[in-house]
């Protein structure tokens, strides 16, 4: 329970969230509760951009665009239910990553090589072509380099996929955090453990690593990578990041389509249903078609 700042009015914050706002002033109010092991303080915020009205048009942009052969036919006439507007805690990850790697590296190269070749008077002559062949060899190494600004959910809210799905953040616009930047919005309470937040910014890191090896790699190919890393001066600093949730109606006897968008910089994230019906007759029509060609080239 905390007092309204405005008019004195004792109000009740529902529970995972950190704002409420008074049913008698409608002065927003913030929660500054003390930090805990597990639900730590914000330390930087990224602020609202996008307002309500351009979500929503963004929306019917991304429903414009998703529409296809296959998709439901609902989505023509989809209404939006709900729209809110949430900071959604989040943790902002940095290390140094040291890794040892094997891998097999191909260097390309050219030679000569003499073929015959069918002169059309039932002869053979002799051609000669530039053939290029690799040259593999074994390589292993070091690597090491900077993770930064790996951005990992820490709501159970807002799955990790779809907080990646509409990144990136600009940073650049990152801010210390105080209660005045998201006064008046809703704010989430961070629900998942720090620790299950490190492994998975450690597993973005993992996945993100293999691809900076591999265009680290001398020759012209690589192949069969393998590699171990250890983190250091690791930092994991809790932040808020601005998401519009949409809930779209497109059936009424199915659950409302969620649509996430970045409340920064607009990316919009949905699963387009797909129609069942369509995807059976179209798979009927191509079976059909497989069978006529069949029968047509059997017997003619």
């Amino acid at each position: 329970m905390l007092a309204c700042q405005s008019c004195g009015a004792t109000l009740a914050f529902p529970a995972g969230m950190r704002t409420v706002v008074c049913p008698y002033c409608a002065s927003p109010s913030v929660v500054e509760r003390p930090p805990t092991p597990g639900r730590p303080n914000p330390s930087f915020v990224v602020a609202f951009v996008i307002a309500r009205e351009r979500a929503l048009r963004l929306v019917q942009q991304w429903l414009t665009r998703s529409r296809g052969l296959f998709t439901h036919s609902g989505l023509r006439n989809a209404t939006v239910e709900d729209v809110r507007g949430v900071y959604v805690p989040a943790y902002l990850y940095g290390s140094v990553a040291h890794s040892s790697y094997v891998a097999n590296i191909g260097e390309n190269y050219t030679e000569t090589e003499t073929y015959e070749t069918s002169d059309g008077k039932g002869g053979t002559t002799t051609a000669t072509r530039t053939v290029t062949r690799t040259e593999w060899h074994t390589l292993s190494g070091q690597h090491s380099t900077y993770a930064r600004d790996v951005l990992v959910t820490a709501a159970r809210g807002l799955a990790n996929a779809e907080l990646e799905a509409i990144e990136p953040y600009d940073l650049r616009a990152l801010c210390r955090y105080a209660p005045m930047i998201v006064s008046g919005w809703p704010v989430e309470e961070p629900s998942l453990d720090p620790t299950q937040c490190l492994e998975m910014a450690r597993g973005e890191v993992m996945a993100r690593l293999r691809t900076e090896i591999h265009r680290f790699m001398p020759g012209d190919t690589s192949t069969g990578l393998n590699f171990t890393t250890s983190f250091d001066s690791e930092s994991l600093e809790l932040m808020l990041v601005p998401v519009w949730v949409l809930a779209l109606r497109y059936d009424p006897q199915k659950p409302p389509l969620r649509i996430v968008i970045n409340g920064q910089t607009g990316n919009v994230h949905g699963r387009a249903p797909l129609s069942v019906p369509k995807i059976l007759v179209a798979i009927g029509l191509g079976v059909a078609l497989i069978v006529g060609l069949y029968l047509v080239a059997r017997y003619t």
